[in-house]
């Protein structure tokens, strides 16, 4: 028994080898870190910690849709991949999460932004996930602009929020 746990943790990964995994992954984390920074220096709901774990979250479902895919399941032979089901299942996942963190209140709507941020972590584990990690990077650098230039632009323009309360 000890014999076939200890093979089941010392058996190679069959798709994407388990360094290759292990950077994907930690790439996640630091990239959903980036985008969850500046969400929680402006103290919003969903910060650091919650779009790490969604990113990390993401790109561990991309790994496991291609370790899957490499499984014998009773020698069936139609082993099908299809990553848009992979991605349609990880986006509505975080839709739910980052509808949840919408609300009105006052009569204004709120945290859609940080809704939004959220479902951009989840696409940038999917990158992490698929090997894509520059383009997951491009993406969380250009996020991260926005983020801090445009709201900038916001309040020169007086549109912003914070602008508005005087």
């Amino acid at each position: 028994m000890f014999e076939e746990i200890a093979r089941e943790f010392s058996t190679n990964f069959a798709a994407v080898p388990a360094p290759a995994s292990f950077a994907r992954l930690l790439a996640a984390v630091i990239l959903g870190a980036v985008i969850g920074f500046e969400r929680e220096w402006r103290n919003k709901p969903a910060g650091l910690r919650t779009h790490i774990l969604v990113s990390v979250a993401a790109c561990l479902f991309i790994i496991l849709g291609l370790e899957i895919t490499q499984l014998d399941f009773n020698g069936s032979g139609e082993q099908r991949n299809d990553p848009l089901r992979m991605i349609e299942a990880v986006t509505a996942g975080v839709a739910f999460l980052a509808a949840g963190l919408i609300f009105t209140a006052g009569g204004e709507v709120r945290n859609v932004t940080t809704g939004a941020s959220l479902w951009l972590a989840g696409a940038i584990g999917l990158g992490c996930g698929a090997g894509q990690t520059p383009l997951a990077a491009m993406a969380a650098v250009l996020v991260v602009g926005v983020l801090l230039i445009l709201r900038q632009v916001e309040r020169w323009m007086g549109t912003h929020r914070e602008s508005r309360r005087g």
